[in-house]
């Protein structure tokens, strides 16, 4: 495989992490790495996975910037200095709640720091644009499984409007500069280092201090959980999948611009997914086998900007790139609970 050069934004988010790893492990790409590495959840994390990618950059193809999205002259620099021929941008603000609370944060991050991404790969032509999208742009969408050719223009939180918005500000980039661009659907990733902010995580950590987890919706909420490998193994995938540029009838290119779903195509309930978690937080002696989950569990009504369910179609990844995300919730949740207690120790 020729060499490329590769900017990954958000190289020490969840994701990003273990996409830098999988190619630092499976290819000979060049890699510029950038991420604010700010405060939203414990920095120590990203940290972590950052001392992950340098244990895992044997041959020096690793490049980390700390720096921001947002700033423009430093996107710019990097365009103009490194000609990359694929950009994933992964970087954004996320979380549906805080959206809530905090919503210049996602205008920031989520549109203008995209918008910056659009401009470097305009003035300085990339081969292929992936760049995350979510699951959240569907909204309360009540046809499930969800399918890329599904309405979503009904979102339900500021964050799922922001990433609409990226796939909407994508696919004018791609038709009038010709930038060949995916954007791609993720569904409730998980996994080893992985966000606190997310549901298995948060509980584990309440349930760790004797806190009460909440279960929104009555526990009548089911999620695609989909395993971090799974996510990543897709991503790299469709890097190496560039969409073509045709012209139109008119004789002006047409907009070189996909979007795929990615997800487990398994949605778990809620109340069984807590089950597993407990179960397997257990036997990897994160928590006591004699813990009393009964007592630190409470059913609470939805709140704003959750929806009750969410199912992916991913016939299209399937056929595309003859990929299906497979990893089972057990097995994945066992993943996250033995690196857990090797992070935090034992009970």
């Amino acid at each position: 495989m020729t060499q490329r050069k590769v900017l990954v934004t958000g190289a020490a988010g969840f994701i990003g992490a273990f996409l830098v790893k999988k190619l630092l492990e499976t290819t000979d790409d060049k890699i510029v790495g950038l991420d604010n590495v700010n405060s939203y959840y414990d920095p120590g994390i990203k940290e972590a996975r950052l001392r992950m990618l340098a244990e895992a950059d044997v041959d020096g193809h690793f490049e980390f910037v700390r720096g921001d999205l947002c700033d423009a002259a430093l996107i710019e620099r990097l365009f103009a200095e490194n000609g990359f021929d694929v950009v994933v941008n992964l970087a954004a603000q996320a979380g549906v709640r805080y959206s809530i609370e905090n919503p210049k944060a996602y205008i920031d991050s989520n549109l203008i720091g995209f918008f910056n991404i659009l401009e470097g790969c305009r003035h300085h032509p990339v081969k292929h644009l992936v760049y995350a999208s979510s699951s959240s742009v569907y909204g309360g969408n009540e046809k499930v499984p969800f399918s890329e050719d599904d309405r979503v223009d009904s979102p339900v939180s500021l964050y799922a409007a922001t990433k609409k918005s990226n796939e909407l500000m994508a696919a004018a980039y791609s038709k009038l500069y010709s930038i060949p661009a995916t954007g791609l659907r993720f569904f409730t990733v998980y996994g080893p280092m992985g966000r606190p902010d997310m549901a298995y995580f948060g509980f584990t950590e309440k349930l760790r201090r004797g806190d009460t987890i909440k279960i929104f919706n009555m526990g009548d909420c089911r999620r695609d959980f989909t395993y971090v490998d799974d996510i990543v193994e897709g991503v790299c995938r469709v890097v190496g999948g560039a969409p073509e540029v045709r012209m139109g009838a008119d004789g002006l290119p047409m907009a070189a611009h996909r979007v795929y779903n990615i997800g487990n195509s398994h949605p778990e309930s809620l109340l069984d997914f807590v089950d597993t978690l407990q179960r397997v937080l257990v036997e990897e002696g994160v928590l006591s086998a004699d813990y009393d989950f009964e007592a630190h569990k409470e059913l609470v009504p939805m709140q704003p900007g959750d929806v009750p369910v969410t199912y992916a179609d991913t016939s299209a990844l399937e056929r595309d790139f003859g990929y299906k995300p497979a990893t089972p919730l057990e097995d994945g949740l066992r993943a996250f609970a033995m690196w857990y207690r090797e992070y935090y120790g034992e009970c």
